[in-house]
């Protein structure tokens, strides 16, 4: 879905349609300033999309500086294509604030295969940044065509390819 710029007239309409799209997608696409844009879990709460990060065993948050901005892209749940884009202010809340401890109770919900399930909320005060983006203004425009881009560097590798006899091996197996 593209913004039309004659139907962004109705920021209450906007507001809603950022707001709709982001609680029911289960990643968003966030670009830092001056980083490349990165897939990242989050929770909508209280008007703002809420992540945490760059601590051990989460996700790594480039480029979300307390009072910059950053570049959202929400996608479809259900196809995995583009929904809507919105520009957000970066928060980073303070550890043990009121708004911190609502956020970290929302995410806490939603943080899946945590090691530490119990400690986890002491472990995000100390070694965590939980960020908040709230969203500025009118939603931007989403280009039409595609945006891919190169993957970003990783130590992962790939597999080697299958040796020409396992097919066989496998086959032999089921026929029996």
């Amino acid at each position: 879905m593209t913004a039309d710029p004659a139907a962004a007239a109705d920021p209450l309409l906007d507001r809603a349609l950022v707001e709709e799209a982001t609680k029911k997608s289960g990643l968003i696409w966030v670009q830092g300033e001056g980083s490349p844009a990165r897939a990242l879990w989050h929770v909508w709460h209280e008007g703002a999309a809420h992540l945490v990060g760059d601590g051990p065993d989460e996700q790594p948050l480039p480029g979300l500086v307390d009072g910059g901005r950053a570049e959202v892209t929400v996608r479809s749940k259900d196809k995995g294509g583009r929904v809507v884009a919105w520009t957000a202010d970066v928060s980073e809340l303070a550890p043990g604030s009121e708004p911190w401890e609502a956020a970290v109770a929302e995410l806490k919900g939603k943080r899946l295969n945590a090691s530490d399930a119990e400690g986890i909320t002491e472990r995000w005060a100390s070694q965590c940044r939980v960020v908040r983006l709230t969203p500025r203004g009118a939603v931007t425009e989403v280009p039409s065509g595609s945006l891919a881009a190169a993957p970003l560097p990783t130590a992962a590798t790939t597999r080697q390819p299958v040796p020409g006899a396992l097919p066989r091996l496998l086959f032999k197996r089921k026929r029996r």
